[in-house]
């Protein structure tokens, strides 16, 4: 089982996204968190929409301050515009997601972020179903 942490600035929009996703592609074979360096007070409004499209209920997560914890945790690293401000830990394996920020995006908008997201959560659970973690 392999362990994966997705973090953003806020936790209220790529990470929870990509949780979600990733919790719900492994099945149970991996596990997954999701944390931000400045958390939001909650998900974003237009971040709820678009995953209860999918029948996924983001109204009720709350963002969470990244810990080193975290990070020391997780065995894959995935950050989506935290930059500097993300915790490096030696020997972890880092990813860095390039995706638009979804806040106060179109619902549209949102979509392809998610649809980008699903994407590569795919990729990743696949490749750690084959030991790449």
């Amino acid at each position: 089982m392999a362990r994966a942490l997705f973090v953003c600035l806020h936790n209220a929009g790529r990470s929870q996204i990509s949780e979600a996703l990733f919790s719900r592609e492994a099945e149970g074979r991996h596990e997954a968190r999701s944390a931000g360096t400045t958390p939001a007070e909650a998900v974003h409004p237009e971040v709820v929409e678009a995953m209860d499209e999918l029948g996924i209920d983001l109204s009720e997560r709350r963002p969470r301050k990244l810990s080193r914890e975290d990070a020391e945790w997780a065995d894959v690293v995935v950050t989506m515009g935290c930059g500097d401000e993300c915790p490096y830990i030696p020997g972890k394996r880092y990813l860095d997601w390039d995706l638009t920020d979804p806040k106060g995006q179109p619902v549209e908008a949102v979509r392809a972020t998610r649809e980008e997201i699903e994407r590569r959560v795919r990729a990743l659970v696949a490749e750690l179903d084959v030991g790449g973690g």
